[in-house]
């Protein structure tokens, strides 16, 4: 498996189908290296990251990260909830090179996928995907200090029974893989990105992740469009 975090590479796709495994330096008992110093640090901002965005009806768990992608990953999953409805999910990775990697423009990289349910005629709409990707950009905008070398996809999915499923009803719905580099408000481009984890403000872009779920599932958070999902008009 190539490393390479831009969305629609074989990189994504195994964030997206949740590839367990960890790298070794992730799960060391003690910090022997300057590099697995960095990496707990960022594992920590990573984790109140996620404890400062607990909202009604979001639901966090900890999930293993990919393991082929870079030396160092944590990652996380969460599902938004309507009741008794899971309506949207998503994971989000974190990945450290302490050499950094083509394609990053720094040393830590993030990589994003959000699914959600949506009605037939919102799936058909030609503007769902810069929608859906203005979900994302949008709340970097607002949220991070900074951030590169974005990329990502929208994909309208269809899911349709046969056999003994053949009487269930088509699904459609939403799938968002993308990934960016976290970096401070001062970043120029090419400068090799900065370890300052203060300066990243790695909760800023978790809250960024969350807002796109919120959207994606019909919630609308504050500057985002948000489609109506099925059986909410």
């Amino acid at each position: 498996m190539v490393r390479d975090a831009a969305a629609g590479t074989p990189a994504v796709a195994e964030i997206a189908a949740g590839a367990s495994g960890a790298p070794p330096a992730a799960q060391a008992a003690g910090v022997n290296s300057p590099a697995e110093g960095t990496f707990a640090a960022a594992v920590a901002a990573f984790m109140a990251g996620r404890e400062a965005q607990r909202r009604q009806g979001l639901v966090f768990e900890d999930v293993p990260a990919p393991k082929r992608l870079a030396p160092y990953a944590t990652a996380m999953a969460a599902t938004v909830r309507r009741g008794e409805a899971d309506v949207a999910w998503g994971r989000l990775v974190l990945l450290y090179d302490p050499d950094g990697q083509k394609g990053w423009d720094g040393f830590f990289r993030l990589v994003a996928y959000v699914r959600a349910d949506v009605e037939p005629e919102m799936a058909a709409d030609p503007l769902l995907g810069a929608v859906g990707w203005s979900w994302l950009s949008e709340a970097l905008d607002a949220r991070a200090p900074g951030y590169a070398v974005p990329s990502g996809t929208v994909t309208r999915v269809i899911t349709e029974g046969f056999g003994a499923k053949q009487d269930e009803v088509p699904m459609t719905g939403f799938e968002l893989r993308a990934s960016w580099s976290p970096t401070g408000p001062d970043h120029e481009q090419g400068s090799g990105g900065s370890s300052d984890l203060a300066t990243l403000d790695l909760a800023a872009h978790i809250a960024a992740w969350c807002d796109c779920l919120s959207a994606a599932a019909g919630l609308e958070p504050p500057g985002t469009r948000a489609l109506r999902q099925p059986g909410h008009g």
